[in-house]
């Protein structure tokens, strides 16, 4: 039986797991809908008053399209209104990825229904009025775009912390590798902030080099002439700093290492936001996204098909644009499919974290004996730690403390137990 000593994240911490640019995709999302709906009743309305069966026809589709943003409007808006609800356990922040995955199955039904309707033409084919269907998917391919620049144009779900603030973005200059060419051996050296305050990593570049952390330095210099010093700790395959390293990033750094010191210069650069975009993506805005955007691919393969119908009279160039956009379609909804199916199962899309996690615990001589981290929110990441000590003053508040410099680990559980050798 476990000796449970201690596990808690903190009394009256909330559990509001929606991503920092939720209310704004909110937003977007209803004016898109807004648009497709105005076009859908001029199509309609239109059609019905001269006639069109083809201007019909796109304004029906134009509901259907209008339908699948409506999934992701009311699942911002239902994430939002329920977010203190507490009958949900850990948030509302996944309904947004429920949303997604349920629009990845109507993308995936539409990419079949257009696949078919696209061979059946190629088996009958049937006679096209091109004077009403060009310009029809003109309109529809401007409808589409308008809608892809409502959605687009700034955060898509990069989210803040709970519970505390960071000032440091997350970003990463695994591109600024400084090379040490040793009697010992090849050594890159370079700054890692993939998700964490930013260290120092050392890493072998030539085969059989290896170094001892405890012989080994970092001594940063700096423009003004302050200096600070950075032990190194051993990582399995490369050594990373345990002191975070201040901003800004430009200054000398001298490592010493048991042959001597080299040096080797850093400069401050532009910061991008890579590192975590599968734990921060809003797959409810994405799915909204794609929609507009498989929309607007059909739409141009459309005109294009046509164009070279009426030109040449290659009255296949049609159905083939069909099957074309039917395959682009069920790849996007694929891909969708697969990463909001991944973060409904709670697999672990963040791997870096756990492994930052388990490395800043066990750095103090401690021992994870189990650990779970999985996303419950865009930009929110979960954690269960399991942690075996012999230190018997540390309780899980010395460990929530510990972890609080992760960025986007936004709700901790501990779990504190003596080790064999204390027990």
């Amino acid at each position: 039986m476990n000796d449970f000593k201690d596990a808690a994240f903190g009394a009256g911490h909330d559990h509001i797991f929606l991503g920092a640019g939720h209310e704004k995709n909110e937003r977007k999302t209803w004016a898109v809908i807004a648009l497709c709906s105005a076009m859908m009743l001029v199509e309609i309305v239109g059609g019905s008053m001269f006639g069109s069966l083809a201007l019909v026809a796109d304004g029906l589709h134009m509901s259907t399209h209008a339908g699948a943003m409506l999934i992701a409007a009311l699942a911002y808006t239902y994430a939002r209104k329920h977010a203190t609800d507490s009958r949900f356990v850990f948030g509302t922040g996944k309904l947004g990825d429920l949303a997604g995955f349920t629009s990845a199955i109507v993308l995936a039904m539409i990419a079949v229904l257009i696949g078919y309707e696209a061979m059946s033409r190629f088996l009958s084919p049937v006679p096209i009025h091109f004077g009403e269907a060009i310009p029809i998917a003109v309109v529809g391919l401007l409808v589409n775009l308008a809608s892809v620049w409502l959605l687009s144009g700034g955060d898509h779900g990069h989210s803040h912390g709970h519970g505390h603030e960071h000032g440091h973005d997350d970003h990463a200059h695994e591109n600024e590798v400084r090379k040490i060419f040793a009697p010992s051996g090849v050594f890159a050296v370079s700054i890692f902030e993939d998700g964490v305050p930013p260290v120092f990593r050392i890493t072998p570049a030539t085969e059989g080099s290896r170094l001892d952390a405890s012989a080994v330095s970092v001594t940063t210099v700096r423009p003004d002439g302050t200096q600070q010093v950075f032990a190194l700790a051993d990582r399995g395959g490369y050594l990373e700093s345990k002191q975070d390293i201040p901003e800004p990033h430009a200054f000398k750094a001298i490592v010493r290492m048991p042959d001597g010191k080299h040096e080797v210069e850093f400069e401050e650069h532009e910061h991008g936001h890579d590192a975590h975009e599968a734990a921060t993506r809003d797959h409810n805005i994405r799915s909204a996204y794609i929609h507009v955007m498989a929309d607007a691919a059909v739409s141009v393969l459309a005109i294009i098909g046509l164009v070279l119908a009426r030109a040449f009279g290659w009255l296949w160039m049609d159905p083939l644009a069909g099957v074309i956009g039917a395959l682009v379609i069920a790849n996007w909804s694929y891909g969708l499919m697969r990463d909001t199916g991944a973060i409904l199962l709670d697999m672990n899309s963040d791997r870096r974290m756990a492994e930052n996690v388990r490395h800043a615990i066990e750095d103090r001589g401690d021992k994870v004996v189990d650990l779970h981290v999985w996303r419950v929110g865009p930009g929110h990441m979960s954690a269960v730690v399991s942690v075996a000590t012999g230190e018997p003053q540390r309780d899980s508040r010395f460990y929530h403390a510990v972890l609080e410099r992760f960025k986007g680990l936004s709700h901790v559980t501990v779990e504190v137990r003596p080790s064999q050798a204390a027990a």
